[in-house]
């Protein structure tokens, strides 16, 4: 994806050191690798923008992974024969920036979607070193695309999601692309306008930059500091006979 005469305007003119940070994009197409995803288009310009900046990037579609259904860390113990989550997870710990994009479909997030946010609470429940929830100090983000309405709605689903496990969740942390209402061109196809919506140029940059800028702040500060929210420290209304996280 190339872009435009701002986006690398801003690029050039950076001058923070964002090098050791990585970012993972998990594309929640409904698509299978190589087919063509539209919010895979959105996400390539959030991760242009980021690679200038020095930022180590991966881009993954959790549907060409086999994720078994299910609120558990690893749902092979639960008597399910496959289940690629726990690879999943260890890049998502690796990464600094998590930004999850999806497709709108009857104005709700993608199936997969829901599925990757299912999993990734099953492991909400870790403890980092300092003894908070595993996703604290880490920073997301979310973008949508569609045909119909919903961006907002899908957003705001995501990123209290997000939050609500530990992430923290920047001013301007989301951006999303509308066609005309029913049928008709989605972001990449000829004659969308959707690559050049200024709207949505304008979000997706804002976007990547307050995600960069705010990891960069937590990692800087090693992270949120440890007092007052130490799961280790609060005993009280402790499962220890029930690892469902909804007990966390």
């Amino acid at each position: 994806m190339t872009l435009n005469e701002q986006q690398l305007a801003l690029c050039e003119s950076n001058s923070t050191d964002f090098s050791d940070l990585t970012a993972l994009f998990l594309n929640c197409t409904l698509k299978r690798s190589p087919e063509l995803s539209h919010t895979q288009g959105l996400i390539d310009i959030s991760r242009a923008i980021m690679e200038k900046g020095g930022v180590s990037v991966e881009v993954l579609r959790p549907i060409d992974y086999h994720i078994a259904t299910g609120v558990y860390p690893d749902m092979t113990e639960q008597g399910w024969e496959q289940d690629d989550w726990p690879q999943i997870y260890e890049k998502v710990k690796a990464a600094e920036i998590l930004v999850i994009g999806s497709s709108i479909w009857l104005g709700e997030k993608t199936s997969v979607c829901t599925q990757v946010i299912e999993r990734l609470y099953s492991t909400s429940g870790d403890l980092n070193k300092a003894g908070q929830y595993a996703y604290y100090g880490r920073v997301g983000g979310s973008l949508i695309t569609g045909n119909e309405d919903g961006a907002k709605h899908c957003c705001m689903n995501i990123l209290y999601s997000l939050q609500h496990l530990g992430y923290v969740i920047p001013p301007q942390a989301d951006a999303g692309w509308l066609g005309e209402a029913g049928p008709g061109p989605s972001y990449l196809d000829p004659g969308s306008g959707g690559p050049e919506n200024d709207f949505t140029n304008r979000n997706t940059t804002f976007m990547t930059w307050n995600l960069m800028h705010m990891a960069r702040m937590i990692k800087d500060a090693g992270g949120i500091p440890a007092h007052g929210n130490q799961r280790s420290k609060w005993v009280a209304g402790c499962r220890p006979d029930n690892p469902n996280p909804e007990h966390r």
